[in-house]
């Protein structure tokens, strides 16, 4: 099975999705090819919500793909939730193209499989908008990985998958939300 996960920008975001989705789908015992796209550059969430952008990538990976993920950070906006489902109606037909996005940042998910310093409240992690900046950089720093790749996303992304049931139960709005849809649509 081919997965296509479509960042909103992949440049940092790859070195979260990609571990963690290649995690998730050998838990759930499915197989699968986890690709990230990178080709179009979307550039940022606004460009990958409009549906003329995502319409490019549907077309440029048609027949190669057994199933679209489009992941996006929600940035504090209650409504987003909305927008994605109607991205899964308008591509949803025919194919399995589904959307989350993180509560609040992709960074959330990263953090959820790591052990976090003793001071730091899980509660207000999930709770902050600016997540990347208040604690995933200074994690980043604290680890000595902040001037590695992603700004150290890729080797704090393959620790964190490492413990993908953490993240699932930690963020079950929002990531395990769509690891429960993932299965149950491949399972139809």
């Amino acid at each position: 099975m081919n997965v296509l996960i479509i960042p909103e920008d992949f440049r940092k975001d790859q070195y979260i999705l990609r571990p963690i989705f290649r995690r998730l789908f050998s838990t759930l015992d499915r197989p699968a090819n986890v690709t990230i796209c990178q080709d179009p550059l979307l550039g940022g969430v606004a460009n990958a919500l409009k549906t003329e952008r995502l319409q490019e990538v549907v077309e440029q990976y048609r027949g190669m793909v057994d199933v679209f993920v489009l992941c996006v950070d929600r940035d504090g906006l209650v409504g987003r939730r909305d927008r994605l489902e109607q991205i899964e109606e308008t591509f949803g037909n025919g194919r399995t193209f589904l959307c989350e996005n993180a509560w609040e940042e992709l960074e959330t998910w990263l953090l959820a499989g790591l052990a976090l310093p003793k001071e730091w409240r899980w509660r207000d992690v999930r709770a902050a908008v600016d997540v990347k900046e208040r604690y995933f950089e200074p994690l980043a720093s604290s680890r000595g990985v902040a001037d590695r790749l992603g700004g150290g996303r890729k080797s704090l992304g393959e620790e964190a998958a490492r413990n993908i049931g953490a993240i699932r139960s930690k963020c079950s709005e929002d990531f395990d939300r769509l690891a429960r849809r993932l299965t149950a649509a491949l399972t139809n």
